[in-house]
């Protein structure tokens, strides 16, 4: 696995599927920040090959096996990487569990091998980490960019975020 953290607004995104599955997905892409562009398969709506097309990523979720293996075929045909809920065989990524506290972001992932024990620990890290991590995320941005204006060089900078968050004890 390689993690990585996509920007949504670099990247465009699709989900395709129906019920409370597909509604789930596009709610947590839409909490990043995306902006979704949905398919509901129970109501009709299926992509054409320019909707693929003008997708980099496509999420699939609450169809059955057959029906992803067809869509997932042709968004990857389509050039778009493609995460179908619970299969991950025909998944190119997985996603992992997820805790938002402002920008910070924490996840968890087995890879798609234990979503329960994912799931355990992004319960873990919710009870870690409460709401006021936004506000020390911010608070350590605007000291970070205070030093880099000052002319302070990044091993400085390094330095001095370590020193501020021992002070304010964040991580004791």
């Amino acid at each position: 696995m390689v993690p990585i953290v996509l920007d949504p607004r670099n990247v465009s995104m699709a989900v395709i599927g129906q019920g409370s599955a597909m509604e789930r997905r596009v709610q947590q892409l839409q909490a990043g920040g995306a902006d979704v562009t949905s398919f509901d398969f129970a109501a009709g709506q299926l992509p054409t090959e320019s909707d693929l097309a003008a997708a980099q990523v496509v999420f699939i979720a609450g169809l059955d096996a057959e029906i992803s293996a067809e869509l997932t075929q042709s968004a990857k045909a389509a050039g778009a990487l493609v995460n179908v809920e619970d299969l991950t065989s025909q998944c190119d990524f997985h996603m992992p569990a997820v805790v938002r506290r402002g920008d910070l972001l924490l996840t968890a992932s087995t890879g798609g091998k234990s979503p329960g024990l994912a799931r355990q620990l992004r319960r873990s890290l919710e009870g870690q980490f409460g709401d006021e991590w936004a506000g020390i995320v911010d608070q350590v941005a605007d000291a970070r960019q205070a030093w880099i204006k000052e002319g302070d060089d990044m091993k400085s900078v390094a330095a001095k975020t370590q020193e501020l968050i021992e002070q304010n004890g964040w991580l004791a």
